[in-house]
């Protein structure tokens, strides 16, 4: 499998789904060090698809995001750290009031690299004891991603008294607080996750 992505800048790629793609990709848009956060659609059969299409949940597809970093600024464990820290990893049926196959959550790894942090940082949380449920988070080789349409893009800046509203109404940002609360202290990987290394 190849690596992921570098750009001519030396920026790399990394693919989440957590849920509701708006609060995802703010999430990770605000970390020093991301480029972009771009919302899309990976995982499923249908190629192109667009967004009716995809919260049916009959596509196959995840709401995810897309993110460019660079990896001079900021490794991909930190991207995992912040993964881990914005969702419920114990739901496997969606995200808060979010419900369906379309809103789970997975890390979509683009090399063996990618992939032995990601379900190495898995474990760590499952070892945490921040949560008494099983880690339910998916992680899987990286498929096609599909930008989302435009009006979905930095959702949480062009509409940001709706995105707060949503965020409180869903109980997402209750829920997280209460969640790492006292776990500030808790490290999920070693933050080196970065080789530009052959």
């Amino acid at each position: 499998m190849s690596g992921p992505t570098t750009s001519q800048e030396g920026h790399r790629e990394a693919i989440f789904a957590g849920g509701c793609f708006w609060c995802i990709e703010a999430a990770f848009e605000l970390m020093p060090g991301v480029v972009e956060a771009i919302s899309g659609y990976t995982g499923g059969t249908v190629e192109d698809p667009t967004y009716d299409q995809v919260i049916t949940g009959t596509t196959g597809h995840y709401e995810a995001v897309l993110v460019l970093y660079d990896p001079e600024r900021i490794t991909y464990g930190e991207l995992l750290e912040q993964f881990w820290r914005s969702i419920d990893p114990t739901d496997e049926g969606g995200q808060f009031y979010d419900r369906g196959s379309q809103y789970n959550t997975a890390v979509f790894y683009l090399d063996e690299e990618q992939q032995a942090l990601a379900e190495a940082s898995k474990e760590a949380l499952e070892e945490s004891g921040v949560f008494d449920e099983p880690i339910v988070t998916r992680i899987l080789p990286a498929q096609t991603f599909y930008p989302a349409e435009g009006y979905h893009q930095n959702y949480y800046e062009k509409y940001l008294a709706q995105y707060k509203a949503y965020t409180t109404a869903s109980g997402r940002d209750a829920y997280l607080e209460e969640t790492w609360e006292g776990h500030d202290d808790v490290s999920l990987t070693d933050s080196t996750g970065d080789s530009d290394e052959d």
